[in-house]
């Protein structure tokens, strides 16, 4: 468990609500996994949002779908996640305030297969159920024609990794700098199956948009910080670990993991892992466009109003 100033991680709902009654004057953010390299540019960008007087909580949940209720449910206010499914199915007015990043995921496998098609019928570990890779591993069958086996589902790229070395599994989807790590430490015994390219949303900011509208200021202060990290670190990648606070969660880490991340984040930056302008209306139509074939949308994306899915007022706010 973590602490940074007021913010607070905690796994199980139970203490999750317990923090939130006591302090219900924070924004109270929901994680969609604990602190890890791939949250380092996020942190950053709340000890900006801070300085300028956002006062907020963190929780990390230990899955998506997970955080998505707890935005639902009024739990939390802000979380992490791509929920289309829920924003057209259920009555919360749902809007994506951010794009975190891009879906620019890999499949890797034992070296029992050299092509996604042959994948049919077996089974797969993916992030979290309806999350990015869920719908990864969705559009695949889509367009190579296949049907995956059983899905089983573990948080963080580096943990299905450890699985994946382990051979507690023969087959999941990563990110970028963890299909780099693999194939540097032990690129003679696994592949990288040859993938299409994908530039929809896989982590986004969202919340319900009557809480958005009754805290514009805090919001804004939120994207605008955003803003300024995404942008700063498209032009200098190390500027994430400049500015990573060592007493938090971040900080915390184990030295190889802090020592590694202006490599992370160079390769992420030079991968497109990141749009410096936080997505906007190019990252929600390629999302329209991404969640339909996924099977997470319903209807024609051309006829979809991205306006039913995103809230673009502090993004445009931010680039004046």
């Amino acid at each position: 468990m973590s602490r940074i100033g007021a913010a607070v991680a905690a796994a199980p709902l139970a203490l999750s609500l317990m923090v939130s009654a006591a302090s219900a004057e924070k924004i109270r953010i929901a994680l969609a996994e604990t602190p890890s390299d791939e949250l380092a540019a996020f942190f950053v960008a709340l000890d900006r949002a801070k300085a300028k007087g956002l006062d907020y909580e963190w929780t990390a949940f230990s899955d998506e779908e997970l955080a998505i209720q707890a935005i639902l449910s009024g739990q939390m206010d802000i979380g992490f996640g791509t929920p289309y499914a829920a924003m057209q199915r259920s009555k919360a007015p749902l809007r994506i305030v951010f794009q975190l990043s891009k879906l620019k995921f890999f499949p890797v496998t034992s070296q029992k297969y050299e092509k996604l098609e042959d994948l049919d019928g077996e089974p797969i570990m993916l992030h979290s159920r309806g999350g990015g890779t869920d719908s990864i591993a969705n559009v695949i069958e889509e367009k190579v024609g296949i049907k995956f086996g059983q899905r089983s589902y573990v948080p963080g790229s580096s943990n299905r990794i450890v699985a994946l070395m382990a051979g507690q599994t023969d087959a999941t989807i990563v990110d970028l700098s963890n299909k780099n790590k693999l194939m540097k430490q032990a690129g003679d015994k696994f592949n990288v199956l040859p993938m299409f390219e994908v530039d929809a949303s896989d982590e986004a900011l969202f919340a319900n948009l009557d809480w958005i509208k009754s805290h514009e200021e805090e919001v804004d202060i939120f994207v605008g910080a955003l803003v300024s990290v995404w942008q700063d670190m498209s032009k200098d990648p190390t500027i994430i670990s400049k500015e990573t606070d060592p007493n938090g969660p971040i900080g915390q880490l184990p030295p190889e993991i802090l020592g590694n991340l202006d490599q992370f984040y160079t390769d992420a930056v030079e991968g497109g892992l990141y749009d410096p302008n936080g997505g906007g209306r190019k990252a929600a139509q390629a999302d329209m466009e991404w969640y339909t074939a996924a099977g997470q949308l319903d209807g024609d994306p051309a006829e979809l109003n991205i306006e039913d899915f995103w809230y673009l007022a502090p993004l445009d706010k931010a680039a004046q």
